[in-house]
């Protein structure tokens, strides 16, 4: 059984929260931290919309440029501390960041992932 306290400061009840915002990384009452990641990978989909709908054709050198700048940097972000080794589907979820990303490189579109990753 479950005890549910309400906790008070200065006889102003507190406001309980399930999640927390701190230096920019979120997580929960279990410290995990999901909700970052699937934060960081819609805010890295939003930079690749802007690189696609703002540059059409680009070379590599260009899109490796604009992809570390706009894109990797907010799947970086404090990686050590909620680096998902035991997140399968997160790890998958941030993978599918790079995939759609190398795609948009005009002469890789075709050629398969790994091929593209490796050029």
């Amino acid at each position: 059984m479950t005890i549910k306290s309400d906790y008070c400061l200065n006889n102003i009840k507190l406001e309980e929260v399930h999640t927390v915002k701190d230096l920019g990384v979120t997580f929960n009452d279990h410290l995990q931290f999901k909700d970052h990641c699937l934060d960081k990978i819609k805010k890295a989909y939003a930079m690749l919309g802007l690189i696609k709908r703002n540059f059409n054709l680009l070379c590599r050198n260009s899109f490796v440029m604009l992809y570390k700048t706009m894109v990797r940097s907010h799947l970086e972000y404090a990686n050590a501390v909620w680096n998902p080794p035991h997140e399968e589907g997160l790890i998958k979820d941030l993978e599918r960041v790079q995939m759609r990303a190398t795609k948009l490189v005009s002469g890789l579109r075709i050629k398969s992932y790994k091929e593209r990753l490796w050029k």
